[in-house]
């Protein structure tokens, strides 16, 4: 298990635990990141994270990127 943004691009992951304070567990869950989704890094820009969820293509910033393990 590793952080999101240890991951490679473009490579599909599997959503393993979602860390962090209930509000930011729900704010992940209401974006579509929940434990056993697909998840897959598309680029990496300074410091924000984009990726595909649920077929959707979403920016979060590493720091939401690190509580999403894969």
């Amino acid at each position: 298990m590793m952080p999101l943004t240890l991951a490679n691009s473009m490579e599909s992951m599997v959503i393993k635990k979602i860390g962090g304070s209930p509000e930011v567990k729900k704010h992940l869950e209401n974006l579509g990141f929940v434990v056993g989704g697909n998840v897959m890094i598309v680029n990496k820009l300074g410091e924000n994270v984009i990726v595909n969820v649920k077929e959707a293509r979403i920016a979060i910033s590493k720091e939401m990127a690190n509580r999403i393990m894969v």
